[in-house]
Order: structure tokens, then sequence, then C-alpha cells
């Protein structure tokens, strides 16, 4: 339920890999491999007990697989078939039921929230958008990476309401951002009061169903939902089995469980624009801004930003014992799902972001080939060489006598270049930014480049990464 979290983890040994479920061949057949030595590596680094994995590209389900074990004592394999709690990642379920009520003319975006619950602070001033983007200024109810001792206990989300939403705002409405499990509290009896119905009901029958996701339940109610058994761990320490939340708690801004494969379904659902509306996935996908005028880098229920290069629709999401990681790429009809089953940990995140990188560099059918022909140029320039064929005229007056002597007199002294890798790729005023991380072993260099259509070069820079 928490927001997510973002770490990297050191690749280190690989075991084999469990249960793969390969739906269709995928551009490249090393994309798969590449899959199953990242989470098995991140998990042997992090000591996260499994996590299970989909992938989506050009728009299909291609590859799903389980790694570790979903339970420890007993030891039971994780297999790809099994369910793991989504946490906050069902914030974008709530955001979009309440679209599609938006749609069916039963509330409005720009609505104050006093029209479907009294006594709320301000609510004759703070909107449903407002809500649903963490710009209301109501209190999170649960900011901490672990679970207190009263929220072992049900409550109601009325109880939640009556606690954190008639209290005094953190901030003005509008003026700031900040994460509030508390606003999707308010968001599902926004959703009950203009449904008519109870808000898990009204997810099951308008989305869950319609899109075919059989796995999904309700794991605020049961936490025994998740197949996997969720995890804790104290510092260092050995991992223990987490506590379970009592109901209430997760309910609107976190209550699903499900496997890997069928969140997959929904992220597909959102590249083809398939469930709802096209103006409700702009709302949806849309950068809302402060009152200042300042983006925020969330719409409704999502994270939205541009990663090298590529529009990514993102959330994560942890409970107790549970965190995950969510990435849709609409542009490019991509998307990772990675879930685990210890909370507080960077696992999801840290494979989710690996995957990537390999995806779209699969996807890129020239990177490997551009990658060593700049290599080439990279070290050419290091000897004071240059095959001016390969650059334009602006980029061959660049490097002129001088430029060529400063090259060859900086770089040389570094010794052997050790790797040579693409970190990223874009567009930058009509040429193709790629920039790679070259490494000696001292030091690490930024060599970015600008490359026409044709080819050529217009810019070769060399920097030091601090």
């Amino acid at each position: 339920m928490r927001n997510h979290i973002f770490l990297a983890a050191l690749l280190v040994g690989v075991a084999a890999p469990i249960g793969a479920q390969q739906f269709s061949k995928t551009s490249d057949g090393d994309l798969t491999r590449q899959i199953d030595s990242i989470s098995n590596a991140v998990l042997a680094a992090t000591g996260v007990p499994s996590a299970t994995v989909a992938v989506v590209s050009h728009g299909r389900l291609v590859y799903a697989n389980a790694y570790g074990n979903a339970k420890l004592d007993p030891s039971v394999a994780a297999s790809p078939s099994m369910r793991y709690a989504l946490g906050s990642i069902s914030k974008q379920f709530t955001a979009s039921a309440i679209l599609l009520l938006q749609e069916e003319g039963k509330l409005s975006l720009d609505d104050p929230v006093s029209k479907f619950i009294p006594g709320l602070t301000h609510g004759d001033k703070i909107t449903v958008r407002q809500v649903l983007s963490h710009t209301s200024g109501y209190q999170d109810f649960w900011p901490q990476d672990y679970l207190m001792p009263p929220m072992k206990k049900s409550v109601t989300p009325q109880q939640i309401v009556d606690r954190w939403g008639k209290q005094a705002l953190d901030f003005e409405p509008g003026s700031r951002w900040q994460y509030s499990n508390t606003n999707y509290t308010i968001a599902g009896m926004i959703v009950e009061k203009a449904a008519g119905m109870p808000y898990y009901d009204f997810i099951r029958k308008r989305i869950l169903v319609p899109l075919g996701m059989t796995s999904a339940l309700n794991f605020d109610v049961n936490p025994r939902a998740a197949d996997a058994t969720g995890y804790i761990r104290y510092a260092l320490g050995p991992l223990h089995s987490a506590p379970d939340a009592g109901a209430g708690w997760m309910w609107a801004a976190g209550e699903l469980a499900m496997t890997a494969s069928d969140l997959a379904k929904w992220d597909i659902a959102m590249i083809n624009k398939s469930l709802l509306k096209p103006a409700s996935y702009r709302a949806l996908q849309n950068d809302v801004h402060l009152s200042n005028g300042a983006a925020t880098g969330y719409g409704l229920g999502v994270d939205v930003s541009m990663s090298n290069g590529h529009f990514l629709v993102e959330h994560g999401g942890e409970v107790s014992g549970f965190t995950a990681e969510n990435r849709v790429y609409p542009n490019d009809s991509a998307a990772i799902v990675v879930l685990t089953n210890q909370d507080a940990a960077p696992a999801s995140g840290a494979i989710a972001q690996q995957i990537a990188a390999q995806l779209f560099a699969t996807e890129d059918a020239t990177a490997k080939s551009e990658e060593s022909r700049i290599r080439s140029i990279f070290e050419g320039l290091r000897r004071g060489e240059i095959d001016r064929t390969q650059f334009t005229s602006n980029a061959n007056a660049y490097f002129d006598e001088i430029a060529l002597k400063d090259f060859a007199s900086s770089l040389a002294p570094l010794g052997e270049l050790r790797s040579f890798t693409q970190i990223s790729q874009s567009l930058r005023g009509g040429y193709v930014l790629r920039r790679y991380r070259a490494s000696f072993a001292a030091r690490s260099l930024r060599v970015w480049i600008f490359e026409q259509p044709d080819g050529k070069l217009e810019q070769l820079q060399v920097a030091p990464i601090a």
C-alpha cells in the first residue's frame, strides 16, 4: 500500500529458473535468458525469497516465470500460477473505477468530495481529482514500512476517514503533492456511493471479469488470498512470516492479489485502451500539475514520466510481506510485472528496471552494432585517429588538431577499456541521442553521440562520471 521503492541490486551468482512459461517467441532469444539471469541474481543479492515475473512485448504476454521459494517452511517453489499481493498497484484500479463512473455520468473528477462524503476537512473545496492525484492535503494513515499494532485489528473505511479525513490538512489543496493512502480510502467510498454497490463488487464486475483476470482475489478480506507467504526481515537478520493486517486497512488503497500474468492483462488493456474511453486514459495518465504550475509526475493512481526516451506509466506496491512493481510503456506496447514476497525490499523495482533495459536493448535492433561502432570510433580518438567519413561536416570541424590531441593525451593514459555499454537512447533535435558508459580500471566516463538518420555522427562528447 505504501509508495514504491526504487533501488538497484548488484548482480551475483545465477541459479536455474523455476517453472518458466514462454507464451510466444520473443524478438530476441537471449531476452528470456536475460530475464532469468536478472531475476535470480537480484534475489540472491537481496535475500528476497521469491519473485514472479510477466513481460509484455508488442502488446502480447510473451514470457512469465517464477523464481525462488514462495514458502520457506516447508519449502515450496514459486510458480507463475501463484497469486501475490499487489499493494498500491491496486490504486490504479480504484482510479479507473472512478473514471468508469464518470463515463456513465454518475460523477465528475471535478466534483467536491463533500458531494459523496460529508464532514471531511475542506470537503467542499477538495475535488475527486485531487484525491486521486495525492494533491488533496489529507494525511497518510500508513506512511510506515511496517505494520503497527492498531493495524492488526479490523477497521471500516468510515473509521479511517473519521480519524484522518477530518483533521487539519497537511497543506492547502492543490499546492503540494504528498502520497496518502487516506486519499484512496476516500476514493473507494466515493465509488460505493456513486455505483450503489460494494467497492470490490464494482471492481470485479466492471474491470476484473471483462479483462479475464480470473486469479484476482480480495487480499483485504482474506490475506490468505495470496498463494505465496509474505515475509519480513529485521535489518540483515533471518526472514520471518509477516503479520496480517486487519480487514479494512488495505481496501481501495491496496486490496488486490493476483498472478503476474493477470496483472499483465490489465497492462495490455492499458496499451490497447480497451477498457476505458480514450479521454479516460488521458486523464489517468496525464501529469497532474499543482496550483503553481509545477508538474507532480503523477496521474491518477500512477506515476508518469519519460524514462530513457520511453513514456512510462508505473506504480509500485507494498503491503505486509509483499512488494511489487508494475511498469507499462504504452507507446512501445510493452509492460513488466514483478511481484515479490518480502516487504520493504528492493527486489521488484531492481528486477523490473534491469529487464526494461534489456527489453529495449533487444527491441532496438541496431543498438548492439551501434555500440560496437561507437566503441571503435572512441578507441580511435584515444589514439588521436579519426575516420572523418563517420562524421558530419560540423563534427569534423569540431575535431580539429587541438581536439584530437586533447582526446588522445587525456584518454590514452586510462589504459585498457574494460567495457563500453549503451545506457540510454532518445531523440534530440532531429538526431538519435545515444549515451554510453566507458569503464576503465580506475574510472568511468560518459560518452554521448548525436546520430543522423544516415548514420553519420553530428557529435561525440566525453565527460567524467561523478
